[in-house]
């Protein structure tokens, strides 16, 4: 029974003594303070168990460091995994083997007395099937998934790519691919609930199981490296690749992830606070201003804004840094903060003019002016995105199109901006769907082309009804 049960979430019950505990699941410690420790312990990762609707292998310490694996049901029920014990030389006989005194609750059907009666009952193990030992440090050995090349005749393909795929895959619903930062990995969620990630060519670099509430994957970075990030229910879980296991980071309850910057932030609901993340641990963003925002993580720093400014850079441990808004050319006051990506942040500044704005992107570590919009009226502002590519070689808010390179920015009237692959954005003016880079000249696309959700290697990974499929150039 254990093989074939998940090992996520690790779940570790450690005994201190006759009346206190702590199980730690995920990493998050519960302590335990009760007559029979043991009970109470099961019965808190059994609650765990019927949530995730599945047994959970645990790992039980004795207070004399003594451990034994476990298996522990959603009703209550443990089963004591047996270790294989060597048999001394010369012996005839094999040592017993032996099992954690775990005590398990079970409802007794009868009279009851005073309440209802709870008897206890010690599990032995019955099984001589020896336990597989396996790297700890070294991911699982997984079936790989159906990878097939097929043609895209789906929708219209973008421009400069063939409808050729060269390789295709199957994903999980209501999930996207991720294309690393650097063009080289492209990683998915597998409808077998799998994490799987591919190089350009479509070859499986590594693979490793996530939970069924798993999300899509996301490239980031987390104490300076970069990593592949899934974000599960209470837990995020990264890989650093090359075969290596994931660390697990225990969530607060009623958190979410976001990752609108070079790495993850952990939010609370409502006015809760923030935190980011480092090895295994969150750390609470600490010295946050009044009436401020946390807009985004980069490593352990959090970037805060006031709405009209200023910026602040908090860091667990250190000092509280504010960052002032350098003035744009005709710029008399800030308006508001409208937005931040890495390293980046879009800023409206007042011209003295009734409605008039100048939309502004600074540089988040100075404040300094990296590009400058045309002035736009107030009113008109109103659900404009901002988009960065995640290189920040362009950008594009609304009509304003951005090439950080040069510093320019070149008006598109009308424009729409959906997403960005490579330099190309895509986005609409009115009716018709085009393709453009700042300062280029626009391409109209047929209706419904499929955009890339980026570029891996020598294709172009465009998804369609839960497939991504691998295109290659013209």
């Amino acid at each position: 029974m254990a093989e074939k049960i998940p090992s996520w979430p690790k779940v570790t019950i450690r005994l201190h003594d006759s009346r206190t505990a702590e199980v730690k699941i995920a990493g998050r410690a519960h302590p335990v303070n009760h007559h029979d420790p043991r009970q109470a312990a099961i019965a808190l990762v059994a609650e765990r168990a019927a949530q995730l609707g599945r047994p959970m292998k645990a790992t039980a310490v004795d207070a004399d460091g003594t451990s034994w694996p476990l298996v522990i049901h959603p009703d209550g029920d443990v089963e004591a995994v047996e270790i294989e014990t060597r048999k001394p030389r010369g012996s005839k006989d094999s040592a017993p083997k032996r099992t954690w005194p775990i005590i398990v609750a079970i409802a007794l059907a009868g009279v009851l007395i005073l309440g209802t009666a709870l008897y206890l009952t010690v599990w032995r193990g019955r099984s001589d099937k020896p336990t597989v030992q396996t790297d700890p440090s070294k991911l699982p050995s997984l079936p790989p998934p159906k990878v097939v090349p097929d043609q895209f005749s789906a929708r219209p393909v973008p421009p400069g790519w063939s409808t050729k795929a060269d390789w295709t895959v199957d994903i999980a619903p209501k999930t996207t691919p991720a294309v690393s930062p650097d063009g080289r990995e492209v990683a998915v969620l597998t409808p077998d609930h799998k994490l799987v990630v591919f190089d350009g060519a479509g070859k499986v670099q590594w693979q490793d199981k996530v939970p069924d509430s798993a999300q899509s994957p996301v490239y980031t970075t987390i104490d300076g490296k970069p990593v592949l990030a899934v974000a599960a229910g209470e837990t995020l879980s990264y890989w650093p690749g090359k075969a290596a296991k994931a660390t697990e980071v225990a969530l607060p309850n009623s958190s979410a992830v976001q990752f609108f910057g070079t790495s993850p932030l952990v939010t609370l609901t409502g006015d809760a606070g923030a935190s980011v993340v480092t090895g295994s641990e969150v750390k609470t963003v600490p010295n946050q201003p009044r009436l401020s925002t946390v807009l985004l993580a980069q490593g352990t720093k959090a970037l805060i804004a006031r709405y009209a400014g200023p910026l602040y850079w908090s860091e667990p441990g250190k000092e509280l840094q504010r960052i002032e808004l350098k003035a744009p050319a005709g710029g008399k006051q800030v308006d508001h903060v409208v937005a931040a990506s890495p390293e980046l942040a879009l800023v409206f500044w007042r011209n003295g003019k009734k409605n008039e704005v100048i939309p502004t992107v600074h540089s988040t570590a100075t404040g300094a002016v990296v590009a400058t919009c045309s002035v736009a009226k107030l009113d008109e502002t109103e659900g404009r995105q901002w988009l960065p590519d995640a290189g920040r070689k362009i950008a594009a808010w609304g009509p304003c199109l951005i090439n950080f390179k040069t510093g320019r920015t070149f008006d598109t009237p009308q424009f729409r901006p959906y997403s960005i692959a490579g330099t190309t954005i895509f986005g609409s003016t009115g009716s018709d769907l085009i393709a453009i880079t700042p300062g280029g000249k626009p391409t109209t696309l047929p209706v419904d082309t499929a955009r890339p959700w980026g570029i891996a290697g020598s294709h172009a990974i465009v998804l369609h009804d839960s497939v991504v499929y691998a295109l290659a150039k013209k």
